[in-house]
C-alpha cells in the first residue's frame, strides 16, 4: 500500500469513527435530556429551571452541543494520535507542543461535553445559541487543523 492509499484509508476510518460517535452522542442526547428523570448525585444540588419552566428549544441546543462537542473529541483523539506518530519518527519539538495543544483541547472538549456534565449532576438551563456556538467554531477549527495535519 503506497502512502497516499495509506492517508485516504486512515481519513476515511477518522470520517467513520467521526460519523459513529455523532450518531452516539446524538443518541444519548436525545434519549438522556439533562433535565429528564431523577438528578444525578453529585456534592451539589443540581440547579433548577428558571422560572416559567425550560424553554422548548433547549433540547435542540442541548442535543447539538453534546453532538458538536463528541465530535470534537474524537477529532482531538484522532489528531494526537497522529501527532504522536509523527513526533516518533522526526522527534520535533514543534510536534511536541502540537500534542501539547491537543491535549488542552481534549480536556477542554471532554469538561464541556453534557454527557460528562451529566455524569456529575450538573444541568445547563436558557443559554440558546450561544452554548452550542463555540463547539461550533473549535469544530470548524479542528478540521482546518485535520485537514493541514493529513496534507503534509
Amino acid at each position: 500500500m503506497d502512502e497516499e492509499s495509506g492517508r485516504k484509508l486512515r481519513l476515511g476510518f477518522i470520517i467513520a469513527a467521526s460519523i459513529l460517535m455523532a450518531i452516539l452522542a446524538w443518541f444519548w442526547a436525545t434519549t438522556h435530556l439533562p433535565f429528564a428523570g431523577p438528578p444525578h448525585p453529585s456534592l451539589m444540588e443540581p440547579p433548577r429551571p428558571p422560572p416559567g419552566g425550560v424553554p422548548g428549544d433547549i433540547e435542540l441546543y442541548y442535543v447539538l452541543d453534546t453532538v458538536l462537542s463528541t465530535l470534537n473529541a474524537t477529532l482531538l483523539v484522532f489528531l494526537l494520535s497522529l501527532y504522536g506518530e509523527i513526533y516518533l519518527k522526526r522527534k520535533i519539538e514543534f510536534t511536541l507542543w502540537l500534542i501539547i495543544f491537543c491535549s488542552v483541547l481534549l480536556l477542554y472538549a471532554f469538561t464541556s461535553n453534557p454527557i460528562v456534565q451529566w455524569m456529575f449532576g450538573f444541568r445547563p438551563f436558557g443559554l440558546g445559541p450561544f452554548a452550542v456556538l463555540p463547539y461550533a467554531f473549535t469544530l470548524a477549527a479542528l478540521v482546518i487543523l485535520l485537514y493541514l495535519t493529513m496534507k503534509y
